[in-house]
């Protein structure tokens, strides 16, 4: 996974660059938490660009740091995602509450 912070828009971007299922979701949790924290966002993004499968543990994975960005004033979107991630969000309401970005898969360059 890669991030980048942009300091003058309070916003962090996270570019998963894997399938989400319950072995690697503890390993993401906690990376994610880390940066939320230390940068304390008023925006995340989640760049699902990358991945092509998610399980119930990303929905879970996605719904924690929802609440981790709203208890501390921020939001989270989502972007970049594909048809077969698209039905999961839907089906699971996570475009209810985490609207999607539209940003280009080259518009943000990772480190």
């Amino acid at each position: 996974m890669e991030s980048i912070y942009k300091k003058e828009d309070k916003l962090l971007i996270f570019k998963i660059n894997e399938d989400i299922d319950e072995c690697c979701a503890q390993k993401i949790r906690r990376k994610l938490d880390n940066e939320i924290e230390k940068y304390m966002p008023k925006e995340i993004i989640f760049d699902f660009s990358k991945v092509s499968f998610m399980d119930s543990a990303g929905i879970g994975l996605l719904i924690g740091r929802y609440k981790l960005a709203n208890m501390l004033g921020g939001n989270v979107k989502v972007s970049n995602i594909n048809t077969s991630i698209r039905k999961i969000f839907e089906m699971s309401g996570i475009l209810k509450i985490m609207p999607e970005a539209k940003m280009e898969k080259k518009e943000v360059q990772y480190e």
